[in-house]
């Protein structure tokens, strides 16, 4: 893929989760472009029924800020990271915040948690929740994931949920996780891999499926290489099935369930 294309799928990208930023919880979808088209970048207007069906607690739901829970994701990343008071924690595409919130929760006041997103429109909504919801451990900064605002050898945990099949370059975004992880730094993540190889349509829909989380999923193997080449070790990559309950009803009529799952993926930097 050559780097106009990657571009092109950045400002794809880009595009929808700005739309997502600003409509301010009306029942539309950043990736809807007819009425039978929905994605894990869906936000119907119930977004804690959709949370709840990715893993969050009723408690979790209820302990963020109004705003932050955008029903994005395919997963509960905070759940799996096993977080510990004091731990900096970083996450990768952090939206309006909500994993941010719960992870600041428990690293509590001498930890920290580090948001990037590339949209700005996401950066000012998750600032403004810090403030609205007092968030003194938290920080939200503008920036691509494949080229992180974070000093090297300064995060213990790295969160996502979702957003690393967003990335054109997947091995980058890895590689510069791993320089930004503390040595015993880890990867606990929720992402979407690919079970067989996905039609040809719906692999090359850049429009609405590479923006929805479908078409750059990677496979397990190649997820497992990646993570290797980065130089991490302990690599578990887990899929989930439970999550086609959910992953059905993302593109109506196609049985894109078939081709991809959800998977808890961890990792360790030695």
């Amino acid at each position: 893929m050559n780097q106009v294309t990657n571009d092109q799928i950045r400002q794809n990208v880009r595009n929808r989760y700005k739309q997502v930023a600003i409509q301010e919880g009306n029942a539309s979808s950043c990736c809807q472009t007819d009425i039978q088209t929905t994605s894990c970048c869906s936000t119907p207007s119930d977004f804690n029924s959709i949370s709840s069906k990715l893993g969050y607690s009723n408690d979790e739901l209820s302990a963020v800020p109004e705003g932050a829970n955008l029903g994005l994701g395919c997963g509960n990343p905070q759940a799996i990271a096993s977080l510990k008071p004091g731990e900096v924690v970083l996450d990768l595409g952090s939206g309006g915040g909500f994993d941010c919130f719960l992870a600041s929760r428990q690293v509590g006041e001498t930890g920290k948690v580090i948001g990037v997103d590339m949209t700005p429109e996401m950066v000012s909504r998750a600032r403004n929740n810090a403030i609205r919801g007092e968030y003194s451990n938290t920080d939200f900064r503008l920036g691509e994931i494949e080229h992180l605002p974070v000093a090297d050898n300064t995060v213990d945990v790295i969160i996502s949920n979702c957003v690393i099949n967003l990335s054109p370059d997947k091995q980058q975004v890895l590689n510069d996780s791993f320089r930004v992880l503390k040595s015993g730094g880890r990867l606990a993540i929720s992402d979407i891999v690919t079970t067989a190889e996905l039609p040809s349509e719906i692999k090359n829909d850049l429009d609405k499926l590479y923006s929805g989380c479908i078409s750059g999923a990677s496979s397990i193997s190649e997820i497992e290489t990646m993570l290797q080449q980065s130089g991490f070790t302990d690599i578990s990559v887990e899929p989930k099935d439970e999550s086609k309950d959910f992953i059905k009803d993302w593109v109506q009529g196609s049985s894109i369930e078939d081709y991809i799952v959800s998977a808890v993926i961890k990792a360790i930097k030695p």
